[in-house]
């Protein structure tokens, strides 16, 4: 029953493409106007994969934040830290290891997928293996409602849907639960009390479900309650236990249609990519030296811009004027590729000037970085230590 919270992380690769930007960033910055965002570091993730090469992860943490900075992630709208610095993402993997299933560790579909494609590195470890449980932790803790992700990462969430499902099976079952939960309902008031009753039996006995969802608002908005009777009173609606960790939902986001300089995925791994804040004249020579369709080997050659992948640059960065224009010039022979690539290059440049200015302050002062991250993983910790308060409790680890 938290605020409709968003929660999302990248791991430290380095300086960022702009198919990360039109692929997550650009969507983080919307939902910041939107919801409560936490964006994190996923530094410890990196490690999963990386375990043997620690030494790049720090340079690369500094240089991520500078472009989530540079594209408009705004720490006053936002909340950003470092994964590691909030220690309390491994307490609760380590606590929720205990009771999945290793089953469903091994059936999430990236696991022999991320084996295959990274066949080079040994990661026949516990690390790697438990790293999407980790990931849950990480969604968890925030006791999230939303999580920013493409279609491919669906399963983790349905996983951490799962692990949240089972934990609050397993620990929200409270010794004289019913008591506990009537005399909550007494602090909700006469005339809300009676209300939240009425909400609960039509849900239970009609399965009504818009009768749950305005008890769940209910609650949220009750002042007077706090945060674990929030939580056992939503579990005496819904017919279950005290809930104690939220299952989150899937935020699906829009796969970018930005491809690499050959037309594939962009990826810094296939010497593709152009980088957020690339210099104008390397991205001047690699726009300009791009592959266009095969069939135009000369200036007069027609062509067909859907074999070329100047065309789907066109498609992320032109007005529909510039594309007809791109398009039947192409078609016709009436411009030449070199012609074609310009209105691209002024588009990518004048969007990377903005990301340039941004970063430029934080380039000039690196100590402006660490204490926006440090503020950041302040106000994370102390909604980390919320959650673990309760989860201990509820594991009968809050010794007195």
């Amino acid at each position: 029953m938290s605020p409709e919270r968003v929660v999302s992380g990248m791991r430290p690769t380095g300086a960022l493409h702009l198919g990360h930007y039109h692929g997550a960033l650009k969507n983080w910055v919307r939902l910041q106007s939107e919801y409560p965002c936490h964006f994190f570091v996923a530094d410890w993730h990196a490690l999963t994969t990386h375990y043997d090469s620690p030494e790049v992860i720090e340079a690369s943490v500094w240089e991520m934040v500078i472009d989530w900075l540079a594209a408009g992630i705004d720490p006053k709208q936002s909340v950003l830290f470092i994964q590691s610095r909030v220690p309390e993402h491994a307490e609760l993997h380590l606590l929720l290891s205990m009771g999945t299933p290793l089953g469903w560790l091994e059936r999430v579909p990236t696991y022999k997928d991320q084996q295959e494609k990274l066949a080079d590195r040994d990661l026949a470890t516990y690390g790697f293996l438990g790293y999407p449980l980790l990931q849950s932790a990480d969604i968890l803790m925030y006791r999230a409602s939303w999580v920013p992700v493409g279609e491919d990462q669906v399963p983790h969430i349905e996983l951490t849907r799962e692990v949240a499902r089972r934990f609050n099976h397993l620990y929200g079952r409270e010794a004289g639960f019913e008591a506990k939960a009537r005399e909550s309902v007494k602090k909700l008031g006469g005339k809300g009390g009676k209300l939240y009753l009425e909400l609960r039996t039509r849900f239970q006995e009609q399965g009504d479900e818009a009768a749950a969802q305005q008890g769940r608002e209910l609650l949220a908005g009750a002042a007077s309650l706090g945060q674990a009777d929030r939580e056992r009173l939503v579990g005496f609606l819904e017919g279950s236990s005290r809930r104690i960790l939220s299952e989150p939902q899937a935020l699906l986001t829009e796969a970018s249609r930005l491809p690499g300089l050959d037309g594939q995925k962009m990826s810094k791994s296939y010497g593709n990519a152009l980088a957020m804040r690339d210099d104008p004249a390397s991205v001047t020579k690699k726009i300009r030296t791009m592959p266009t369709d095969p069939a135009r080997v000369r200036r007069t050659d027609p062509g067909e811009p859907e074999r070329c992948p100047v065309w789907q640059l066109h498609q992320v960065y032109s007005g529909e004027a510039t594309r007809e224009w791109a398009a039947s010039g192409c078609r016709s022979a009436g411009i030449g590729c070199l012609e074609c690539k310009q209105p691209v290059i002024d588009a990518v440049l004048s969007e990377q000037a903005v990301f340039h200015e941004r970063a430029q302050p934080y380039l000039d002062d690196p100590a402006l970085v660490r204490a926006i991250m440090a503020d950041g993983c302040d106000k994370a910790r102390a909604l980390a230590q919320e959650t673990m308060r309760d989860v201990r409790e509820a594991m009968g680890l809050a010794y007195r």
